[in-house]
């Protein structure tokens, strides 16, 4: 089977968050399950030259941008067995950031849409499932139905839209994306691209693709409730049946604290002991008070509201007066900035506030510290907790999204648990599981040890996630029956079902010629309905478990 990954990011070229990281390690299970795969993404300024140096020119062309002509380069490397192609354009790329700065997201990335529709006969790879992901490519979807799929070339493709954070939704002004694709009128109606009077790229992947996946089950619940929805629930909830949530993994060789080359000292379940003298390296390296029965709190982050920071802002002075260590890494809002630089100068030796994107800080963080302070508002998957598990870091998270599909609560009567979490987004629920966690670090070191070693041993791969994805993909591959007509033309909804072969014929016209038999009714075209949920749609709490103590079935 061939698929093309189409996304913005990805590991080890370029990353921003989580994004990447899936992009880089799902390829690498799919070529293990035997399929022909393939990434494509933007070359930009940011990707290093020693990954540059070891790439080779494919080809070039120009293609049409509304009243632009555009240089189109491609360029490819192959890595890990699989052949990645980069999209090469100065004007777009050639910048000093990634997202966000220079005002044309819009146009940069309807660009990058463009160019890889333009690029698969080019390259000789026409794909039979191409896999695209958040509002980056949402647009690919878009193109495909309604300007190449006509094409004798195109027209055996599928198409996969995942989700990985649905509050990102690539709004633009309606006319500034006509203005680049020339979809036509009927694209901007309220059941294709129009969102409350702007062109949204992330409805364009849900309402077009043939299948919609999320990057956890829980999360897939979630983003069909007008809490969680981003104004997307009626949607999500209309298109239920091709909706998929598929847990994220890690990639155990990157992460691996028995091999892992940034550690002071390597370690597994079995030599748990030497993980201690990660701790020691660290503090000496970021000036804390060396000390090993002080126990160590980190969060790798990015730093904004999503991530329950307010909830660490309420209650600072009181997780500071269990006698804890706080090591923070990440970039972002100034005003988180501004919290930790505070917390930094007033727990001297004790607080450690690192504002950068350090790989290498972050593979030392994970072995050195005991806890990792994980309280997101909402989380559509989290990798953190996933890699702090395997370096047998115990997490503490609220339950929701993938957080609630990864960390189970330690049960004192069963002692069941690989982690601490607490489930409304309270301040003070959450300085009670710390203070637990805490005290237990202390007067029970027997046990969080237990609870610790368990952690690593558990199962965080892409494996499993992989062949869900493969199963997916051989549905959709299968033949055009198993296509719904409203997944394949979102325009257009079939009233009845179609008679079927298996449909026994009555007795009395058993012999009746072929010419003379009736013929089923044509498909209708139904009005359109709208997608979005009203907008007085009360909203709805998620869904608690059955209690914070009980362990996951």
């Amino acid at each position: 089977m061939k698929i093309l990954f189409a996304a913005s990011e990805c590991v080890p070229f370029v990353k921003t968050g989580g994004l990447a990281d899936v992009v880089g390690a799902l390829p690498k299970e799919l070529l293990k399950a035997g399929e022909d795969i393939r990434v494509i993404l933007p070359l930009y300024k940011a990707i290093a030259p020693e990954w540059r140096e070891q790439m080779e020119h494919v080809l070039h062309f120009y293609v049409n941008l509304g009243w632009r002509r555009q240089y189109v380069g491609i360029e490819k490397l192959t890595y890990a067995g699989i052949p990645f192609y980069f999209v090469d354009n100065e004007q777009y790329f050639g910048r000093s950031y990634i997202y966000g700065a220079g005002g044309d997201e819009g146009e940069r990335f309807a660009y990058f849409c463009r160019a890889v529709m333009e690029t698969l006969q080019k390259i000789d790879f026409i794909p039979d499932v191409l896999h695209c992901h958040d509002w980056q490519t949402g647009l690919i979807p878009v193109l495909y139905k309604l300007q190449y799929k006509q094409l004798e070339a195109f027209k055996n493709i599928r198409t996969v839209y995942t989700i990985h954070n649905l509050q990102y939704q690539g709004l633009f002004p309606i006319h500034t994306i006509e203005d680049l694709l020339y979809l036509g009128d009927l694209a901007y109606t309220s059941d294709a691209l129009e969102f409350f009077g702007m062109c949204s790229c992330m409805k364009g992947g849900l309402v077009f693709a043939d299948e919609i996946t999320t990057v956890s089950p829980t999360y897939s619940e979630e983003i069909q409730t007008a809490y969680y929805g981003e104004r997307l629930d009626g949607l999500l909830r209309s298109r239920v049946d091709h909706l998929t949530g598929i847990l994220n993994g890690i990639d155990t060789v990157e992460y691996d604290p028995e091999h892992d080359p940034a550690l002071a000292r390597n370690y597994t379940a079995d030599s748990f002991v030497d993980k201690v003298g990660n701790k020691l390296a660290l503090q000496r390296e970021l000036g804390l008070t060396v000390d090993a029965d002080a126990p160590m709190i980190a969060m790798i982050t990015r730093l904004s509201g999503q991530k329950g920071l307010d909830l660490v802002e309420c209650v600072l002075n009181e997780i500071m007066n269990t006698g804890c260590q706080l090591v923070v890494l990440g970039m972002g809002e100034s005003r988180y900035v501004d919290l930790f630089s505070w917390a930094q100068w007033k727990y001297p030796n004790r607080v450690s506030a690192n504002f950068q994107m350090n790989h290498n800080l972050a593979h030392k963080l994970y072995a050195a510290a005991d806890l990792f302070l994980m309280p997101s508002l909402f989380e559509p998957c989290g990798l953190s907790q996933l890699i702090s598990l395997r370096y047998g870091t115990l997490p503490i998270t609220r339950e929701t999204g993938g957080l609630r599909d990864t960390v189970l609560a330690y049960n004192q009567y069963t002692g069941d648990g690989n982690g601490f979490t607490f489930l409304y987004y309270n301040a003070h629920d959450m300085l009670h599981v710390i203070e637990n966690a805490v005290r237990m670090y202390h007067e029970e070191r027997d046990v969080f040890n237990g609870l610790a070693i368990r952690a690593m041993r558990g199962q965080y791969g892409w494996d499993q996630s992989a062949k869900q994805y493969v199963e997916l993909y051989e549905k959709l591959t299968a033949g055009p029956e198993v296509v719904t007509l409203e997944a394949r033309d979102p325009l257009f909804v079939e009233e009845a079902p179609a008679p079927t072969e298996e449909a026994p014929a009555p007795a009395e016209e058993a012999s009746a010629p072929v010419e003379e038999a009736p013929k089923p009714e044509p498909k209708k075209r139904a009005p359109r309905k709208k997608a979005e949920p009203k907008a007085d749609a009360p909203a709805k709490k998620p869904a608690p478990r059955k209690k914070a103590d009980e362990p996951k079935v």
